[in-house]
């Protein structure tokens, strides 16, 4: 089904994220895409693709969130749990540890698990991948936010938009995004409120882009006047 707001989210699957929530969103407003990390892999690129392509998507946003499950392990680490034992490992203070019996599987030593050492870089990392898709058009404008679990803010990633924005631009100074709460770093130009609208670049505004604002469509040629 097409969202009504034209637009796709991939975020975390994190079960402390809501992203209907913290977009203010409906059912059926968006697409919404989760995974570990809310990394752009090949099967979410697949249904970003999917998202456009038979159903019509206009923009899209990756967002990864603070505190996030993927910051407290690496490859190695995984690898060997994951040889260790096929049972659910433990946390402790110093990270994760296992606690099953073997026999576990060297597989997931040749597995990139894409884990996160810096949140604002795997956001860039993530939007340019999705940007430099050959399946992706230029035309479709990928943002790219760091959810805040403490705070409930988005906070926008200037880099990640850079890389992300449409080819031919958008329309005034920056999307039209709609407020729908606290806002980091610009509180006079969000009074707050469901329905208020703000007109700042999206790495200035912590709430999400949304149907308020349309792209900007290439000019039709002109046409030479007569003699």
């Amino acid at each position: 089904m097409p969202p009504t707001h034209g637009f796709a989210i991939l975020t975390s699957m994190d079960a402390r994220l809501d992203p209907a929530k913290y977009a203010g969103l409906s059912e059926g407003d968006a697409h919404v895409i989760r995974n570990a990390g809310g990394r752009a892999t090949d099967d979410a690129i697949r249904s970003l693709v999917i998202s456009y392509k038979l159903l019509g998507t206009k923009e899209w946003l990756a967002i990864h969130h603070t505190n996030c499950g993927m910051e407290f392990f690496t490859n190695d680490v995984m690898g060997g749990l994951l040889e260790s034992s096929l049972e659910t490992a433990a946390l402790g203070a110093e990270g994760f540890y296992d606690v099953g019996e073997g026999p576990g599987s060297s597989v997931g030593r040749d597995i990139d698990w894409l884990t996160i050492s810096d949140q604002a870089v795997s956001v860039l990392d993530d939007v340019r991948r999705i940007r430099e898709h050959p399946l992706v058009p230029s035309r479709i404008p990928v943002y790219g936010y760091v959810y805040d679990v403490s705070s409930g803010k988005l906070i926008g990633i200037p880099e990640a938009t850079e890389v992300g924005k449409a080819s031919y631009g958008i329309v005034g100074n920056g999307p039209t995004l709609r407020c729908r709460g606290p806002v980091a770093g610009s509180s006079a130009a969000h009074p707050g409120g469901l329905t208020r609208r703000c007109r700042v670049a999206p790495a200035r505004c912590s709430r999400l882009p949304s149907a308020h604002r349309r792209p900007l469509t290439p000019p039709a040629p002109r046409r030479s006047a007569r003699s």
